[in-house]
């Protein structure tokens, strides 16, 4: 290797510095030894194969899910000057004859396959003939069949540890628990791999969750306030919900567009495609969108509905800011949500050991919305990485919410579930605590009842929140009958006898929604200059049919509003301009700079 990797970060991505980690897998790699790679979102695993690609002999190999996002990946590897492809079905069979022809001869750097193409007899006899730098497993968390995004293609990935000996791989991830991880160097033959564990902290996300209640206002509020013309996801748990929503964000004047395996495939197509290549668009989605999204400059991910697992909401919310710029992690929830979820798990056709994992992974996910601390230190915690203090960028950390000893309110709402039987839902009990004498209530003749009436004083919302905490707590199991109603656990007893005190929140439904103040993407003053080069820059990404990100990251512009670079030299030395595209782009920039600060 006659250049270092240093030399190739800055000639090729224009960046002076690795990141944290970044460095020790690079050097592993172009050693030859295996590695298993953990990073968060946006922490930089492309570069820790796309690197040891360059300077070792040989094409790299990397395997990704995604068409969408090999595209991506191609597409920015080609705009720093790398000699990259793409072998999928969907190109024509003239331009997959020519990309075979082009690794056969040794000309490209890096070649992305689908792990389906790759398991054809015809692809590993094609590889067979070329010499391989190594071999990169993208979002190997698919392999494992307890994870959210398992993919039965990956199964057969483990083969290539015999098909290629002394060829090094990487399996990377930004998502895995232990098991996840065990699964992973068990299924792809990565026993001897080095482990790399980057951490799973976004500093730059801020979290906050919050009760749903009237739950696209308060989305509608969250965008208008934080995020107005920017780019954003909203996660729905349904199709249904999903159309309904982008479709009242649209008659709001926002551009939202859905996107569910329900869709025909060219809206789909179609969605994505305006998502990566416009400005401001914001998709509605189930979490058939996502995995493998290389945008960016998403700034915000919204939930409407509880996600499944911290895995899921993890990987989803990492989506957000993987530029590193302000982004915000937005969910709303109640506890319909944990009785749907649970529903559609006992409905399902897993094992029962499955189901009994992820029963854990829901309860886990709702301690999470409960909380009272620091959301991040306990998004961390799971992950098994410890936050010493407070993060400072959670809804907890900037607006503690208030505690109070709630063993009184909790006895009278455990009493209601015990004295009806243990099988009515959350209304009805609110009914009976606030002595509301419906149809129901005089059916089963629940007005007799000694707690009929006893929590006239408490509102309904929160008495939804008391519930929905001590289900949380462990204190309340729903039974999945259709019905969603609600039986004592043993962890109630004490509580229900006096025996244990208990500490609740109260209700946040008057908490406001925080302002911009300190989280803008640049400085007030530089807001005009970065406008105007988010504006060429779509107009250059438009000309060249790519994502405007592939032409310069939002940080990029972000950099060169702030330092305002007057020549060439100067250009160079912001980060995120390799030498392609200063010598592509850099009489255009400086252009541009010079317009926007001339005077009027």
């Amino acid at each position: 290797m006659s250049e270092t990797a240093a030399a190739v970060l800055k000639r090729i991505f224009g960046y002076d510095a690795f990141r944290p980690g970044q460095d020790a897998i690079i050097e592993a790699v172009c050693q030859g030894r295996d590695a298993l790679v953990l990073m968060p979102t946006g922490g930089g695993k492309s570069l820790c194969y796309q690197i040891p690609a360059l300077l070792r002999p040989g094409t790299g190999l990397v395997i990704s899910p995604l068409i969408a996002l090999m595209q991506d990946q191609v597409a920015a590897l080609r705009a720093n000057g790398v000699a990259a492809a793409g072998l999928n079905s969907s190109l024509p069979a003239a331009e997959q004859n020519r990309i075979e022809q082009q690794l056969r001869d040794g000309a490209l750097d890096l070649l992305y396959v689908a792990p389906e193409r790759l398991a054809q007899e015809r692809t590993l006899a094609l590889l067979a003939q070329c010499e391989l730098a190594l071999i990169a497993i993208d979002e190997a968390h698919c392999v494992s069949q307890w994870g959210h995004d398992f993919r039965p293609e990956y199964m057969q990935l483990g083969a290539l540890a015999d098909a290629f000996p002394g060829v090094p791989r990487m399996a990377l991830t930004a998502t895995a628990d232990e098991p996840t991880r065990r699964e992973i160097i068990e299924r792809l033959h990565l026993e001897a791999a080095e482990h790399y564990v980057g951490g799973f902290d976004r500093p730059n996300i801020r979290y906050a969750i919050a009760e749903r209640a009237q739950g696209r206002e308060q989305i509608l509020r969250f965008i208008q306030r934080e995020h107005p013309g920017e780019a954003g996801i909203v996660y729905c748990l349904s199709r249904r919900g999903v159309e309904e929503t982008a479709a009242w964000l649209m008659a709001r004047g926002l551009t939202a567009l859905p996107y569910h395996a329900g869709l025909p495939s060219e809206d789909r197509h179609r969605h994505q495609h305006r998502f990566l290549h416009e400005d401001g668009v914001i998709v509605v989605a189930t979490i058939a969108f996502g995995m493998g999204i290389d945008k960016p400059d998403v700034r915000f991910v919204a939930h409407l509905d509880l996600p499944g697992s911290i895995e899921s909401y993890y990987q989803e919310t990492g989506r957000a800011g993987r530029d590193g710029l302000a982004a915000d992690a937005f969910m709303l929830y109640g506890l319909n949500d944990v009785v749907r979820r649970r529903q559609m798990l006992e409905s399902g056709e897993s094992s029962e050991a499955r189901k009994r994992v992820e029963r854990h992974k829901l309860d886990t996910m709702l301690g999470l919305c409960e909380t009272t601390t620091c959301r991040r230190q306990s998004l961390l915690k799971y992950f098994g990485q410890d936050m010493p203090q407070p993060c400072g960028n959670c809804d907890n950390c900037q607006e503690p919410p208030l505690t109070y000893d709630g063993s009184t309110d909790a006895q009278k709402a455990l009493s209601a579930v015990y004295r009806t039987g243990q099988r009515f839902g959350v209304g009805h009990l609110i009914d009976l605590l606030r002595g509301n004498a419906t149809d129901k209530i005089g059916k089963f003749g629940h007005a007799d009842l000694k707690t009929f009436g006893c929590g006239n004083e408490t509102s309904i919302a929160a008495w939804r929140g008391i519930y929905r905490q001590l289900v949380a707590g462990g204190l309340l199991a729903v039974d999945i009958d259709g019905y969603g109603g609600l039986r004592l656990t043993e962890a109630a007893m004490p509580v229900l006898r006096g025996q244990r005190e208990l500490q609740l929140r109260r209700p946040t439904e008057t908490k406001k929604t925080r302002t911009r103040t300190g989280r803008r993407v640049v400085e007030a003053g530089d807001q005009d200059l970065f406008d105007a080069l988010r504006a060429w820059r779509l107009d250059t990404a438009q000309e060249a049919g790519v994502p405007p990100y592939v032409v310069f990251h939002d940080a990029t512009l972000a950099a060169l509003a702030a330092q305002r670079p007057a020549d060439l030299d100067a250009l160079a030395d912001v980060p995120g301009i390799g030498a392609s595209k200063l010598e592509r782009y850099g009489a255009e920039v400086l252009q541009v700079i010079n317009a926007a600060l001339a005077p009027s």
